[in-house]
């Protein structure tokens, strides 16, 4: 294993009625509080008049709005927002796009120049307002990782940035807060834990016994629970296994001793940022297609053990059969999810293949990944993907 730093010190609690503990949890900070939120599904279903009778005693000061891909625009109002009402602490209210978002916000608030330098160099975050979060959508964990990404329409980017100090303080999860999403939420969501776990579980590191195993057992999880969730949506167990198999798969435990650069997910930014889908659905369909373009001698072995251990198919001479059976199972499950497994099926054409393809491979450092990718073999992956 690689040498790590582990250090995920978010405060979380877990289950029904949690938000109880929220003015609890806020006065460690102070009482001047941002709430962020998205499109208003808190106000649909009850989690905003919950929040505003727990902080009678707050001053709260409130940004809406946020975008499924969030806008360093929005950051910005929300940089505005710290500075003017001399906030203490920042409280998201939603899914990942919500979270990263304010964290952004969190270190905006003491920094003075533009934001998005913070998203261009992450070594200019300096000072970070606290951040708790209230989750309502299992994908991303950036309720206990250090991770954001942000857009910027302007110039058709869609950036990653990270800083211990993003890490929130503490996070609420209550699977009941997940019962009201859209179906096809709920399945961009496993998708996208989905495509954390293979980013970390794709490696040429062959001693990472403990980290493999994690990764296997939050797969199986997503596989059982992700089909139950979408014919259930109230079934609590199963919305309490994707809610913490979210959260267990980006808060650096499945990649800790395994480190390289991930591969779909800078490809994947690259067409939010230039069509703005939703980062689940993309990552479904690429992720199958880059399994089938990177099968070879070199990583093949590591196919079969995902075949074995995560879809328990039965030992095969051949591998290479037992590795495709494995990949086209991946795929069937996204398909039987319900996302759409082609961008054509989004109304994308090859048109801006070459200009993704290069920022890709410039954002995404791809020549550090599982295996190293140029703009070439990503033209390729996405032509799969037609």
């Amino acid at each position: 294993m690689n040498n790590f730093r582990f250090h995920a010190y978010t405060d979380i609690f877990f289950g029904k009625g949690q938000i109880q503990n929220l003015p609890e949890i806020l006065n460690r900070f102070g009482k001047r509080v941002l709430l962020v939120y998205g499109g208003g599904s808190i106000k649909r279903n009850g989690i905003y008049d919950q929040i505003q009778e727990l902080l009678k005693g707050f001053e709260i000061t409130e940004l809406s709005g946020v975008e499924p891909n969030p806008r360093i625009t929005t950051v910005r109002k929300g940089v505005e927002l710290c500075k003017e009402k001399k906030i203490d602490v920042v409280l998201p209210v939603g899914g990942g796009s919500t979270i990263d978002c304010s964290k952004v916000i969190a270190g905006g608030a003491y920094y003075d120049g533009d934001p998005w330098d913070l998203v261009l160099d992450s070594k200019k975050i300096g000072k970070v307002l606290p951040i708790v979060t209230i989750l309502t959508l299992a994908a991303t964990g950036s309720e206990m990782n250090k991770n954001a990404v942000i857009s910027n329409v302007e110039l058709n980017e869609k950036l990653g940035t990270s800083s211990l100090d993003f890490i929130p303080q503490a996070s609420i999860l209550d699977p009941e807060y997940l019962y009201t999403l859209p179906a096809i939420q709920t399945a961009a969501g496993t998708a996208d834990i989905m495509s954390h776990v293979f980013e970390n579980y794709f490696k040429t590191m062959t001693s990472a016994f403990i980290p493999d195993r994690f990764a296997e057992g939050i797969l199986e999880a997503c596989i059982k629970y992700g089909k139950i969730a979408l014919e259930k949506p109230d079934d609590y167990e199963a919305r309490a296994n994707l809610m913490w198999a979210s959260t267990m798969a980006l808060n650096g435990l499945v990649g800790a001793g395994n480190g390289a650069a991930w591969s779909c997910h800078p490809i994947e930014h690259e067409l939010s940022a230039f069509y703005d889908v939703t980062h689940g659905v993309g990552l479904a369909i690429l992720t199958p297609r880059w399994m089938r373009y990177i099968l070879s001698e070199n990583t093949v072995d590591r196919f079969v053990m995902y075949a074995e251990n995560v879809w328990h198919l039965p030992a095969s001479e051949d591998k290479f059969a037992l590795a495709n059976q494995a990949i086209d199972l991946t795929e069937n499950f996204f398909k039987e999810c319900g996302i759409p497994m082609t961008l054509t099926e989004l109304g994308i054409d090859d048109s801006k293949f070459d200009i993704m393809a290069e920022k890709a491979v410039k954002n995404g450092g791809l020549h550090r990944a599982y295996v190293s990718l140029d703009k070439e073999d990503v033209i390729k992956i996405f032509k799969m993907c037609q």
